[in-house]
């Protein structure tokens, strides 16, 4: 499904990576681990097309990602949370459907039906009572929470998600592994990063970034 081959990565003139290989399929589960400064968010951001690496490519299916049709997206969710202090986290919702309706899932296609699932996606990220509220206002793992909820609302084929546990508590961690656990029994295909080990109930394949002076 995603695909990178011979991928290499320099920053400021030092090599993070180099001849890269990696194959995520899909109901597959990678977990990317390495120290501070590996190259964990530069791999990410070159495997959705966020950035060019300096040698090799990578495909989503047949196509280089940067150019893919693929009607079902890649969803790229950052270390940083890319949300508006100043809207609620239902605001933050349906704005960020709005930017991204052409990927919408079925059920937010139809207007009739759209609140009662942007409801339905709240409650299950634990956020109904704090709709209205501000984003700025929330705490850190109800932020996070508000984040990930995003991925509730467009079909994608794939998930990459750097840090998703940051300001989580317990619940929340196991909230969140749930949300992924299900999208992976239907076949969906993610790589997350993450320095808590991944109780996932399906395998969890480890992909290794070594830090390179």
């Amino acid at each position: 499904m995603l695909s990178a081959q011979n991928i290499s990565c320099i920053k400021q003139d030092r090599t993070l990576f180099a001849e890269l290989d990696l194959t995520l399929n899909s109901g597959e589960l990678i977990h990317l681990v390495g120290p501070n400064g590996a190259g964990k968010t530069s791999l990410l951001r070159i495997l959705v097309g966020l950035s060019e690496p300096e040698t090799g490519q990578v495909t989503l299916g047949e196509s280089p990602v940067q150019n893919s049709c693929n009607p079902l997206p890649i969803l790229y969710l950052g270390h940083k949370l890319a949300l508006n202090k100043y809207l609620s986290a239902l605001e933050n919702l349906q704005y960020w459907l709005y930017l991204h309706s052409e990927y919408a899932i079925p059920e937010l296609r139809d207007n009739s039906t759209l609140t009662e699932y942007l409801y339905t996606v709240l409650a299950r990220f634990r956020l109904v009572g704090l709709e209205d509220i501000p984003v700025g206002q929330l705490s850190a793992g109800q932020q996070r929470r508000v984040s990930l909820a995003r991925t509730q609302l467009v079909c994608a084929s794939v998930w990459i998600l750097d840090e998703p546990y940051t300001s989580l508590d317990t619940n929340g961690v196991t909230l969140i592994q749930t949300v992924i656990d299900d999208f992976v029994t239907e076949q969906g295909a993610v790589l997350m990063t993450s320095h808590q080990a991944l109780k996932s109930k399906h395998k969890v394949t480890e992909f290794t970034l070594e830090y390179h002076i």
